[in-house]
């Protein structure tokens, strides 16, 4: 159900909950907004931390929800963020909600911010994945008035939901089942969502495949009955200041191939496209968003299986630019599809490359199962991706590609091995790898491995597919400058 989230300059007669903020400090002195109670909430073991929601029923019949800011000297548009979504969780039975939340923007905080957090709050604390569900219980929320008044909160409202929204997109293409949403399946979604969103999608099937020779993709897809697709994405604005291309890994389920994973291993490879269906959910929301960029899109996409014919540990494959690739281990898969999208992005001449992989548990071991891993060729790109994360509030973190372990993807018989051997740098191999099919084009490698997908729950996510790196991508785009080049 679409939520209309709108500003408003009064609680509405009709509304059926309230939700109110409150600040730690201010609950244990005893200072918070009517008719909250603070001895109420005390005994409840309200403290009031972000977050974190409590219902306090009124005589009247209607529903107020305390929601958790934390100290107040501490509470900025993450905070803000995650109170929202804790009322979409709280009040998810009802239809009309409000909420004072602007009333508690702290001085220096800017409250377009906080109001566009807030709508993305909203949004993604009231999401659920109910396709396949006989009972759904969905969120009933149909309006959302957000109380305050002041100049470009209401569009401030608008594009937090517009992004929320591409963020719930991605989350439901991520989980969707593997036996669902099959490359042809995702394929013919981007079209769909194309037509709708002003944006062009061109689909290549496996005889175009062969004829521009991306032999990653191809190599990958030998062992399976389902046919490759490569989606490639166009949005063309006016005079735009430059052009970003987005590259997704976009493996709609991977066993393996003959290096076959675990049964326990294979649990959650319906996710091994998330940085596709980020980058595809990012394109749904450039014509409401429009940023001053021109954006390509590059979309690999093919199962991974342990067919008759399936990659062999040693083959050699032949990549997009002519690279060749000895393919010892066919569980690093995503690299060699990488590899043909990076030199279609590479072909087209951007001004930076950007892609998303849920490329390797290595990364998650680096930097446990909620950090993306930033990685690139480029110190004014790696920048602007880490300043539009951090904006966000997607937390990413720097890795380096030393050159000293080049050497350890030389090949006897090929131009690269697909893997180092060895336990060491895993992720750093792997961002490696992918430079070497980006020649000098300002490029960045974000490895979403652990945050794509939730195994806990908290305000603003559900288990299963985050949409992480959706937010980042749009506000990267927003404020994109075409990098510099050294001096010198």
């Amino acid at each position: 159900m679409s939520i209309a989230i709108q500003l408003s300059g009064a609680l509405p007669a009709d509304t059926e909950v309230v939700g109110i903020g409150v600040f730690s400090d201010h609950l244990s002195a005893g200072e918070i907004a009517k008719p909250l109670d603070a001895g109420f909430l005390s005994s409840q073991g309200f403290t009031a931390k972000p977050g974190e929601s409590q219902v306090a029923p009124l005589p009247d019949g209607q529903l107020v929800v305390a929601l958790g800011l934390g100290a107040r000297e501490e509470a900025g548009s993450a905070v803000f963020r995650r109170a929202a979504a804790a009322l979409a969780r709280a009040a998810g039975r009802k239809e009309r909600v409000a909420t004072t939340l602007l009333d508690d923007v702290p001085d220096g905080v800017d409250p377009v911010e906080v109001a566009r957090a807030m709508a993305e709050g909203v949004v993604l604390g009231a999401y659920r994945y109910t396709a396949l569900k006989s009972d759904p219980e969905a969120s009933t929320i149909a309006r959302v008035d957000v109380v305050g008044s002041g100049d470009g909160l209401a569009e401030a409202l608008d594009e937090g939901a517009v992004v929320a929204d591409a963020v719930c997109l991605a989350r439901d293409l991520v989980n969707q089942p593997g036996g669902e949403l099959t490359p042809r399946a995702f394929a013919d979604r981007a079209s769909e969502l194309a037509a709708a969103g002003r944006f062009t999608a061109d689909v290549l099937g496996r005889d175009a495949i062969e004829a521009e020779k991306m032999g990653g993709l191809l190599g990958v897809n030998r062992g399976s009955d389902e046919e490759p697709r490569f989606v490639t994405l166009a949005w063309e604005p006016e005079d735009p200041r430059g052009t970003v291309a987005l590259v997704g890994k976009g493996i709609t389920f991977d066993s393996g191939g003959l290096s076959l994973k675990t049964a326990e291993g294979m649990i959650g490879m319906k996710c091994d496209m998330a940085g596709a269906a980020a980058v595809l959910a990012t394109f749904s929301a450039l014509d409401r968003l429009r940023p001053p960029v021109r954006v390509l899109g590059f979309l690999p996409l093919t199962d991974n299986m342990p067919g008759g014919d399936a990659t062999r540990v040693g083959d050699v494959l032949r990549i997009r630019n002519g690279t060749t690739v000895e393919v010892l281990n066919t569980d690093a898969e995503g690299r060699l599809v990488l590899a043909d999208g990076l030199a279609m992005a590479t072909e087209a001449e951007p001004d930076a490359i950007v892609d998303l992989a849920t490329l390797t548990g290595a990364c998650m071991v680096a930097l446990g199962p909620g950090i993306a891993g930033l990685m690139g060729n480029d110190e004014d790109l790696l920048g602007q991706v880490q300043a539009a994360a951090d904006a966000v509030d997607e937390d990413v973190w720097p890795l380096p590609l030393p050159d000293d372990l080049r050497p350890k993807l030389d090949s006897e018989v090929a131009d690269l091995k697909n893997i180092a051997g060895g336990r060491w740098g895993g992720a750093l191999i792997a961002g490696i790898f992918l430079r070497e099919f980006v020649d000098d084009t300002p490029w960045a490698h974000l490895d979403i491995a652990g945050p794509a997908e939730a195994q806990d729950e908290d305000a603003e996510t559900r288990k299963g597919g985050t949409g992480f790196g959706v937010r980042t991508l749009l506000h990267l785009l927003a404020d994109f400058e075409p990098p510099q080049a050294p001096a010198g």
